[in-house]
């Protein structure tokens, strides 16, 4: 069964077909928020602090650390941004990072801080990436975030872009970089914009776990993109997502009703053993009058236990998939 092991200085959690879906809290990002990137240029790190303890105490299983607040000199300017963003985020959290960065030199700079094993977001199927970044993935013994585009950028063919997600196990085991350390992203269209855009990454899905046997994330939001209430097809979305075979998500971890939707996907695939992290999370749960729910408490995870596993996008995802 595939494994991949991510881990902060105290805690181990394993992502994979038999474990909880793992949740990559996304808000540690100032892509599109440019009070947080002011604030972060000008080091203050208010924000980042707050997103960082509400994050962990919904339930993420891993929060995402960006800095990538401008696209002008980054190589100047993010390596140190990103140090000093993720030296903060593991002093306040036990919760593995992921290390989310278009910059090799951040990412470099970053894994040499890092405590435990992070996972590093992302390498794509460009030719020059894979040269930069797979180097220091084995140097460093950690997992990938593998995105499924080449130089050739997003295919809408998703044959494609499974071909894409191969060449880059293949090339990560060139470097000596087993399979389960490569999470692959296959990357979810908006829905509004390709209305078989579910069906396409649920097949993908599929394949890339029984062909390529490689667990799997996503920017979760993307599939809402453009339509009203996106927090609604996000959390219809998750279960069919984990139903098809993925086994984590960049997503936002304070939204209640896409958190229930993880939370009871694992109860129904199993991986929510007896009930527990449900059972913890709501048994004070009352409906609202008139019918309205009432929103899901903010602590909801002991130690150990987070929306999605037993403990023991997407600034640079922009840049990587040709966004910007």
């Amino acid at each position: 069964m595939t494994r991949t092991i991510v881990a902060s200085a105290t805690r181990e959690i394993i992502i994979g077909f038999d474990q909880p879906f793992c949740v990559i809290g996304e808000r540690i990002n100032p892509t599109g928020r440019k009070k947080l990137a002011a604030e972060m240029i000008a080091g203050n790190f208010e924000t980042v602090i707050r997103d960082a303890l509400e994050q962990a105490a919904c339930g993420a299983t891993m929060l995402d650390v960006n800095a990538g607040v401008t696209s002008v000199n980054p190589n100047e300017t993010e390596p140190g941004l990103l140090v000093q963003t993720l030296e903060i985020v593991q002093g306040l959290v036990d919760l593995p990072l992921s290390i989310d960065s278009s910059v090799t030199a951040a990412i470099e700079a970053a894994l040499k801080v890092a405590k435990g094993r992070p996972l590093v977001n992302s390498v794509t199927g460009e030719e020059e990436k894979l040269e930069a970044i797979l180097p220091l993935v084995k140097k460093y013994n950690v997992p990938v975030v593998a995105i499924s585009n080449d130089e050739t950028g997003i295919s809408m063919d998703p044959d494609v872009r499974f071909a894409v997600a191969k060449k880059i196990v293949q090339r990560c085991a060139d470097f000596g970089i087993p399979a389960h350390d490569v999470v692959v992203d296959p990357l979810v269209m908006p829905i509004g914009a390709l209305g078989d855009a579910g069906r396409q990454v649920f097949a993908l899905l599929r394949r890339l776990r029984e062909e390529l046997k490689v667990n799997t994330t996503c920017g979760l939001s993307n599939i809402s993109f453009g339509l009203p209430h996106r927090h609604g097809i996000n959390a219809a979305f998750i279960p069919m997502v984990i139903g098809a075979g993925m086994t984590s998500a960049i997503m936002n971890p304070v939204r209640p009703q896409e958190m229930e939707a993880v939370r009871g996907a694992n109860v129904l695939n199993g991986t929510d053993e007896n009930c527990t992290n449900w059972i913890r999370t709501y048994k004070d749960y009352k409906p609202a009058e008139g019918g309205q729910a009432v929103a899901a408490p903010t602590q909801v995870n002991a130690p150990g236990d987070g929306a999605g596993n037993g403990g023991r996008r997407r600034g640079g995802r922009e840049a990587r998939m040709g966004r910007g």
